[in-house]
């Protein structure tokens, strides 16, 4: 599982079928400077820290084996305790 920061909603009407209406967002995956895309079956709003998961779970969190996704949203975090940084 990875812990991403939500920075957008990503619109994309020309898109194949496997992906039907699912809503698609723009991440940032915490302590990088890359995007990804990830499916949002959980209805989140830019700005959340979220937990996302890759690969087959992925596919399976996103509702079937056969669905195209590489990362989808499984939560939104209310809060977690971060140990503090040394020398921030």
């Amino acid at each position: 599982m990875k812990i991403c920061q939500v920075e957008g909603t990503l619109v994309a009407t020309a898109r194949i079928s496997g992906l039907q209406n699912r809503r698609l967002l723009v991440v940032k995956e915490r302590g990088t400077s890359g995007k990804q895309v990830a499916v949002d079956p959980v209805g989140c709003k830019p700005g959340d820290w979220v937990i996302a998961v890759g690969s087959s779970a992925a596919r399976d969190a996103a509702g079937s084996k056969d669905y195209p996704s590489d990362l989808t949203i499984v939560g939104i975090i209310d809060y977690w305790d971060e140990p503090a940084r040394i020398g921030a």
